[in-house]
């Protein structure tokens, strides 16, 4: 059966191949509507299995129009619901399988999250999030309560800066909201705390040469620098907590 989004899916339209892309395609062709996406990003994306490009026999990655419809699905997930990964996972896989109102097969159909899923984590898009939230409006917004919220501030994981509260500590707010569903508290995330506080050294001594530099295009690499460390990091930390839990998971 043909899964709309896979890239095994519809090699062929009115009996021509589909036009395949570069990764480096890919990333100009959604940075235009996600700014912030990098080929680590991509990558990440592929080893989560939510998107298969196709290999050519040296082994680069081709991308269909399908596949860069549906990275644009999840990317507009994360940044406009903050859904996890799993949640969207699972969505995919419902669209997969033809259960439910698939979107279409253009990448502005599968840019639009289902309105089943904005019910589920009430969450809203960033760009309506204010430059400062007040500490009533971010426990509003994340769906903490009080005293979880003052964990976070003794535990070092989110801070009132300038009068109020900004669109970072409202993401960490909301992850902990979600890590509360199993059992996490503020306590236990502790470690977290330091390890972002280890590698913003270890970073710092990598863009510091670049922040240094008075230009634009010095700056926008230094940022560039830091999501893809971030990225990267975020990877193999993830790959390391598979490998201590594979006795427990039974792999």
């Amino acid at each position: 059966m043909t899964v709309p989004g896979r890239s095994a899916a519809a090699a062929h339209v009115g009996g021509q191949a589909q036009a395949l892309m570069s990764i480096g395609e890919v990333l100009a062709h959604l940075r235009a509507e996600f700014p912030d996406v990098t080929i680590s990003k991509l990558r990440f994306l592929e080893a989560e299995g939510l998107v298969e490009p196709r290999r050519t026999p040296a082994g680069y990655r081709k991308y269909a129009r399908s596949d860069v419809a549906r990275l644009r699905f999840v990317l507009a997930a994360q940044r406009d619901q903050y859904l996890p990964l799993r949640v969207i996972r699972e969505q995919l896989s419902e669209l997969d399988r033809g259960d439910g109102a698939a979107p279409g097969d253009t990448p502005a159909e599968w840019g639009r999250p289902r309105p089943a899923l904005r019910e589920v984590t009430g969450d809203e898009p960033a760009a309506r999030v204010p430059a400062r939230l007040s500490r009533a409006e971010l426990l509003a917004r994340s769906g903490l309560a009080e005293p979880a919220l003052a964990s976070l501030e003794q535990y070092g994981l989110v801070a009132e800066r300038a009068g109020g509260y900004d669109a970072e500590a409202l993401t960490v707010a909301r992850l902990v909201a979600q890590l509360a569903e199993y059992g996490l508290e503020p306590r236990h995330l502790r470690p977290y705390r330091a390890a972002a506080d280890r590698e913003v050294g270890l970073f710092t001594q990598v863009v510091t040469p670049l922040a240094r530099q008075s230009t634009p295009a010095a700056r926008s690499r230094a940022a560039e620098t830091v999501r893809e460390l971030a990225a990267l990091c975020q990877q193999l930390q993830a790959a390391l907590v598979r490998v201590g839990l594979r006795e427990t998971l039974g792999d």
